[in-house]
């Protein structure tokens, strides 16, 4: 039972972060994509500039929304670290520093 709890965590440990950092890159992507978007709409002179207006707008929704899927990581995150103290005493309330980068999971971690 010990060893698949720490099993269990140790996947937590590696997954969660991870999900929070690829929300953030999406986030990036959407913004970069959000840029390119509105300069191609101000410079291209032989489109209507509403022609790109509903895209543009779509986007932004989509923006909006990552937003909100990374409140709710960060929500499961608080959640994940609560349970782990609940069930197995872990001391989980200082959680690591995002480093941008996905880690190696420990050897024990499994799949």
């Amino acid at each position: 039972m010990v060893d698949s709890t720490n099993m269990i965590a140790a996947r937590l440990e590696r997954d969660v972060p991870g999900a929070e950092i690829r929300v953030d890159d999406a986030l990036v992507a959407l913004s970069s994509l959000f840029a390119s978007l509105v300069v191609a709409r101000r410079e291209m002179s032989d489109v209507p500039p509403i022609k790109g207006q509903a895209t543009i707008h779509r986007l932004a929704k989509a923006q909006l929304a990552l937003v909100g899927v990374s409140a709710d990581i960060m929500r499961i995150h608080g959640d994940v670290a609560e349970m782990g103290a609940e069930v197995a005493g872990y001391d989980l309330h200082d959680c690591p520093k995002k480093t941008g980068r996905l880690t190696t999971p420990p050897a024990s971690a499994g799949s």
